[in-house]
């Protein structure tokens, strides 16, 4: 566990989320969030952003040191070292937050995969992409959800991808696994949204930030192309001519935990990306 230095004073507020009693709404500000991959990137601003709005956020991730610097700046209380995509480590790490009252589970743990026509790619490849991003997700909600069905409350927010629902070529593990994703969320929605529990995805277009610059720098590889030539082919498919902030992605994420209704629903934040 990566032990909390005190942050700064999180000022609570009303940002509402939905309850088990069928459109009520109560503040986010006491709730418990957990966060895989959150020591960076997206997951980094979610986290920073719930904390924000009075969430009590733990975060978990493969890499000790972005953990650790999460709680040190006060985006997270708590920092526990997990790789998702293996079912020991995430039995580990639910016993580790058994005494956490955990109603908000944001899984974005997920890696881009390789960039590369699909005959190129190594069945390592391919697995390594569905064992983080697909079983990775399965695994955390199959630890997390039973608590949450047991009282009667809760929200998860699955990170899918634009890219799960329209062509990209060179990225066919990646695109496969967030159409996953996407299936695994509906379904899951069903099977325990009688409980109370909201499971939703949050599908973003290209992010701005070093995933993508080191996308942009594989495609431009691929292609022979520049990497301002690779930036902007992605950009201009875009209505808005541009790529997402982490922090649009992050507020998103807070505004379907505000919508009470919301539920086996995938929100797409693409700055209105659309398929070519």
């Amino acid at each position: 566990m990566i032990t909390p230095r005190p942050g700064p004073p999180v000022e609570a507020t009303e940002t509402a989320a939905a309850t088990a009693s069928g459109g009520r709404a109560a503040p986010l500000a006491g709730r418990t969030a957990l966060v895989t991959g959150g020591g960076r990137g997206l997951g980094y601003a979610i986290a920073g952003a719930l904390t924000g709005a009075g969430v009590r956020v733990l975060v978990t991730g493969r890499d000790r040191a972005t953990l650790g610097a999460a709680v040190a700046d006060g985006t997270a209380v708590r920092g526990e070292v997990c790789d998702v995509s293996d079912p020991a480590r995430v039995a580990a790490l639910a016993t580790a937050l058994a005494g956490e009252d955990v109603s908000i589970l944001v899984n974005n743990a997920g890696i881009p995969g390789p960039v590369a026509p699909l005959h190129e790619v190594t069945p390592a490849q391919w697995d390594e992409v569905f064992a983080v991003n697909v079983r990775g997700t399965y695994l955390v909600c199959r630890a997390f959800l039973p608590a949450m069905v047991a009282a009667g409350r809760g929200d998860v927010i699955n990170l899918a991808s634009v890219s799960g629902k329209r062509p990209l070529a060179g990225r066919t593990p990646y695109c496969a696994a967030k159409m996953a994703v996407l299936g695994l969320t509906r379904t899951l929605a069903v099977e325990v949204g009688e409980s109370g529990v909201r499971v939703n995805s949050l599908s973003p277009g290209p992010v701005d930030g070093p995933r993508m610059d080191r996308n942009f720098r594989l495609e431009a590889d691929r292609t022979g192309t520049s990497v301002a030539d690779a930036r902007q082919a992605f950009a201009g498919r875009a209505a808005l001519r541009r790529l997402l902030t982490e922090g649009e992605v992050a507020a998103a994420a807070l505004a379907m935990l505000a919508m009470p209704g919301l539920c086996a629903a995938d929100i797409d934040l693409s700055a209105g990306m659309v398929a070519p």
